[in-house]
């Protein structure tokens, strides 16, 4: 073992440090593991370092003007500027050692990579987001056009990886059989990177704060973003295809209502006395717009949450909602089947090219899915009925189910939170497979038609809920049309909140005032856009389909300026 490792595990070996002096054996211990983590971010990263940026910076100084390193682009080149795409598949029938000395061409991106031959040849990687080529800096071709030895040594002197540089030259392939393209002029610098690129990025705080680091030093981690795109793209075409308008509706109002959760507030100074509230929810908005006549509409965008952050929520995330007059529930349910298998399709399509890293989940949505009714699920894994679960006494009755199971009360047991909370421990371990969970308790669900199953004889509502692996992907109902049932299932709602419930929380009078002018039978369907992405990137945090992370990764990188 080393004597500087000995020193590093047994610091009163250093010279002055006394075996009782445990002060000083920490203060050594500190010194010795910054000057170690020092040496690591040579290799790693290290934000808080400056070193490496105040020397590039230095050198750049002394090389030129540094306004001059990040030029505008400009139209009057003779060159014709090309794609990499574009180029790769322009001159793929050149043949090995061929050249074509008529052809200009320029092409700018990324340098990912510099390697010298000597020292009048250096070859650079150069990556933009359609593919990489090589550029071929030769001084003995660059001389012939007037590019002295001086301003190849000053190019060689500052470039390197990370920077941003423009080539213009011609096409060649070289003797191994590389296409590239050999500069006629010297490379001009459009924006070069203060900072070293790592080799390697494995410390997580520095993952979160500096998402932009993260995807420069692993080129795989856009995969899941442009998988992203496809989705966004398929369910905009799925829908439209099918005759449905895309519209958008308010992200403030004053209710944010559409589901049972914790709003985000603010104040708009148009309106100081007003308390503005981030929409939670599209739905009531969108049902307004079926009212006024809109027979198919659906939203993709943005909703708020003021609630925790995990593995798979964040409180601002993707949702799409659609609503369609005349949908019945088997209408959504053979929708949602359609649209998980054409996912899976485009999926099998396009992985190989477009998004390798991914790994779509193996599992069969040829369908039709399995389907679990709610209320017989759990009564088949208690080995008793439920109770009369719209009987004033339903949420003591459940409570004493708790007690007889030996099961833990979740905190503020209204009977919603009960009857969800059996759910997630009798019916979801079930949906390993992409699975319906139907029928639910009438107290589930206040914005869905109800009726008597004849099964259990208890109020239920016309809702499905796809879960996939345990997860809810899909919830879909049959509209509550009728005001009177409407406001009636409102006051049931507000009899389930806690004593201490928020005070803001009342009946929706302007929604039932709009269902007073009468809105057709109608489907509504809303899907978590982000959970999607996960289950067909094979991600299993929420913060790896967000290109910025979730809320507390947001937070960082604000953070991170100002600890500058």
């Amino acid at each position: 073992m080393s004597r500087n490792a000995c020193r590093f595990l047994r610091p009163y070996l250093s010279r002055n440090v006394k075996p009782i002096s445990n002060p000083d054996h920490t203060r050594i211990c500190c010194a010795i593991q910054r000057r170690f983590a020092h040496d690591a971010s040579e290799v790693t990263y290290s934000p808080s370092s400056s070193h490496d940026a105040e020397k590039r910076l230095a050198e750049l100084k002394k090389a030129g003007d540094l306004k001059g390193y990040h030029p505008r682009l400009t139209d009057h080149s003779a060159a014709q500027r090309h794609s990499v795409a574009t180029f790769l598949a322009k001159y793929e029938g050149i043949e090995a050692g061929d050249k074509l000395l008529n052809e200009s061409v320029e092409m700018f991106g990324r340098v990912r990579s510099r390697r010298t031959a000597g020292n009048k040849l250096v070859f650079l990687d150069i990556e933009r987001q359609t593919g990489k080529f090589q550029g071929m800096c030769d001084f003995g071709v660059l001389s012939e056009h007037g590019v002295s030895l001086e301003d190849f040594k000053q190019f060689k002197k500052i470039v390197r990886k990370g920077d941003w540089f423009s080539i213009t030259g011609y096409p060649k392939r070289t003797s191994s059989g590389e296409l590239s393209l050999v500069a006629t002029e010297l490379p001009k610098s459009l924006a070069p990177s203060l900072h070293s690129i790592p080799e390697t990025l494995e410390d997580f705080e520095t993952l979160s704060r500096h998402p932009h680091v993260r995807q420069l030093v692993n080129r795989q981690s856009g995969d899941i973003f442009r998988l992203r795109s496809r989705i966004y793209q398929l369910l905009r075409t799925f829908l439209t295809d099918r005759d449905f308008i895309e519209v958008e509706t308010p992200m403030f109002d004053v209710g944010a209502g559409g589901a049972i959760a914790r709003p985000f507030e603010t104040v708009a100074t148009e309106m100081m006395g007003t308390t503005l509230r981030l929409r939670i929810a599209p739905e009531l908005s969108l049902k307004r717009l079926v009212i006024a006549g809109n027979e198919k509409v659906f939203e993709m965008g943005r909703v708020f949450r003021n609630e925790g952050v995990d593995t798979t929520h964040n409180p601002e995330f993707t949702i799409c909602e659609f609503y369609e007059v005349g949908a019945t529930l088997e209408d959504l349910i053979l929708r949602t089947e359609t649209l998980f298998r054409e996912i899976s399709s485009m999926i099998q399509t396009h992985q190989a090219s477009e998004f390798p890293s991914t790994t779509p989940p193996t599992i069969d949505f040829s369908g039709p899915f399995n389907r679990l009714p709610f209320i017989p699920t759990i009564e088949a894994a208690i080995g008793q009925p439920l109770t009369d679960l719209s009987s004033p006494d339903a949420t003591s009755a459940i409570l004493s189910l708790y007690e007889t199971l030996s099961l833990p009360v979740p905190t503020n047991p209204t009977l919603p939170r009960l009857l969800d909370d059996l759910a997630e421990h009798y019916i979801e371990p079930l949906c390993a497979t992409p699975t319906f969970i139907t029928h639910h308790p009438e107290a589930l669900s206040p914005l869905s038609k109800s009726f008597l199953d004849p099964v259990t004889n208890q109020r239920v509502a016309a809702r499905v809920e796809l879960f996939i692996k345990g997860r809810e992907y899909v919830n879909a109902y049959e509209e509550e049309n009728s005001p009177f049932e409407q406001r009636r299932k409102f006051e049931q709602q507000l009899g389930f909140q806690p004593a201490k419930a928020d005070a803001g929380v009342c009946v929706d009078e302007s929604y039932i005032e709009a269902l007073e002018w009468g809105m057709p039978p109608t489907g509504g369907w809303g899907c978590g856009v982000d959970r999607l992405v996960m289950l067909f990137g094979g991600k299993k945090r929420i913060a790896d389909v967000l290109p910025f992370g979730t809320l507390r990764n947001v937070v960082a990188i604000a953070r991170n300026g100002k600890d500058r």
